[in-house]
């Protein structure tokens, strides 16, 4: 038999996915919902925490709890990186037309707000052994964030680096002022003379950090997907490694694998 909290969730859930409650709703107070379903107010409170841990309210301090608005969907699909590799070499304006992130959400470039940062770092062990390089050899490390104009939180952490020399022979590779970069990597890849073979992707999933969190405004209780990206060269040369962290409650991983016939 159900939990009193529980019954109180599951009305205030259907209400919510029903349409009865629209985001951004404020739901009654703890104690007009006590009142309402004739029990306690921890009672209440219990069920608000539920609720909020499958990310269906938001608490607000001072203000009470909200119905939470639906976050964009990214659907990211093995497909894109032959997407990327077509588009690589078309002229500019083709490319300025659209990105990856849109490739992945249906949005269009007006819609999304990009922020990059460059640094150079020497390589640490680990990130030495994933490039075949020497340990202190100069990377150019990149931070991206993208987000639709319409919410607060990007739709992922992206951290790429890429070998300092490898790329120093066209110089606006190095500045960061000439993001965003109309084809991506692909093409800034492509302007040095580097094309891809083949991308290598690993996954796997923990709790978030709380930086992390807060950064992806994450419910309670989600975590996240990790991806390591590899790039190789047509010469089997790593060329980029990028970690992406990708929020649990709005990125579905699709993948297609093409089987020969017999």
């Amino acid at each position: 038999m159900p939990k009193a909290y529980e019954v109180i969730a599951d009305d205030l859930r259907r209400s919510i996915r029903e349409g009865e409650r629209k985001p951004g709703d404020r739901l009654p107070s703890e104690a007009e919902l006590a009142h309402h379903y004739g029990r306690s107010v921890p009672t209440v409170q219990n069920a608000l925490r539920l609720l909020s841990d499958e990310g269906l309210i938001d608490k607000q301090h001072g203000r009470g709890n909200f119905v939470r608005r639906p976050r964009t969907p990214a659907v990211r699909d093995n497909s894109r990186h032959q997407w990327e590799k077509d588009r690589a070499r078309r002229p500019h304006a083709t490319r300025a037309e659209t990105g990856a992130t849109e490739h992945d959400t249906g949005l269009h470039v007006d819609d999304l707000v990009f922020h990059a940062t460059y640094r150079e770092i020497g390589a640490p062990p680990e990130l030495a052994e994933a490039l075949g390089v020497p340990e202190g050899t100069t990377l150019l490390q990149r931070d991206y964030r993208t987000r639709y104009s319409a919410e607060a939180a990007p739709f992922n952490l992206v951290t790429s680096y890429l070998v300092r020399d490898m790329i120093a022979a066209n110089p606006d590779l190095l500045d960061e002022t000439k993001e965003p970069w109309p084809g991506g990597t692909q093409n800034q890849l492509y302007t040095v003379g580097i094309e891809l073979d083949r991308v290598e992707e690993r996954f796997t999933a923990r709790p978030p950090t709380p930086e992390e969190a807060a950064a992806l405004d994450l419910p309670p209780g989600t975590s996240v997907i990790l991806l390591r990206k590899t790039s190789y060269d047509v010469d089997d040369r790593v060329v980029d490694v990028s970690d992406v962290t990708l929020p649990g409650d709005r990125t579905e991983l699709r993948f297609t694998t093409r089987l020969e016939r017999w």
